[in-house]
């Protein structure tokens, strides 16, 4: 069985303490030991991707291995949150929330068309936590983007991942760098946004029955 998991920097890895330790190959990793199915993993992500960039790298990058791919798992719309969030910050201008959401919406109906039309993957959309509990602004954000992924998802019959969930409540134990969960923690110019290797493991073990059990 072929996964491929499509995404930004979540995805990608980034500050976990290494590749292998990133929620796609330990998904993998815990399906193969399972027994259950052999499962052969493709990440297409990098540090940094929007929406548009996980459509342009789908089409032109991922087009061959998503059509050979029996379960594809999207991850994306957290950067095009975070950086209209920081420039608003920065800029002291209120956050247009409903405007980067619209835009999401477009982009992730544009990829999950992509998909269809070059695969019979599975699809599963993961939806997306919270970094900054503590600040409202984020919460009413984020909240918006993982309604407007389950809508989207239903349209093609795609399963929502609601990873949303397993970090409520716990993203000072699996956010690498966590500090208040404010928005404001992300000025100083680092970002603690990424999941620590907990917080991968905690969205792998949540993961891998979907990949193993074609549920």
């Amino acid at each position: 069985m072929i996964y491929t998991a499509l995404g930004d920097s979540i995805t990608f890895g980034e500050n976990a303490s290494s590749f292998a330790k990133a929620y796609p190959r330990v998904a993998a990793s815990l399906v193969n030991a399972s027994g259950s199915h052999k499962v052969i993993g493709y990440v297409l992500a990098r540090p940094g991707w929007n929406t548009l960039d996980l459509l342009d790298a789908a089409v032109w990058q991922g087009s061959s291995v998503i059509s050979r791919s029996n379960v594809v798992s999207v991850w994306i719309g957290g950067v095009d949150l975070a950086n209209a969030a920081l420039s608003a910050l920065a800029s002291k201008q209120v956050l247009d929330a409903q405007r980067i959401v619209a835009r999401y919406k477009q982009n992730l109906h544009a990829i999950l068309t992509q998909i269809k039309n070059t695969s019979h993957a599975r699809i599963l959309c993961c939806t997306q936590y919270n970094p900054f509990p503590s600040s409202p602004l984020a919460a009413k954000a984020i909240s918006g983007l993982n309604q407007t992924t389950k809508e989207v998802a239903r349209s093609y019959n795609a399963k929502v991942i609601p990873t949303h969930l397993w970090f409520e409540g716990k993203q000072s134990q699996l956010i690498y760098g966590y500090r208040k969960g404010k928005i404001e923690d992300a000025l100083s110019g680092f970002l603690p946004i990424h999941p620590n290797d907990r917080g991968h493991h905690v969205i792998a073990k949540g993961l891998a029955p979907y990949l193993g059990a074609g549920k």
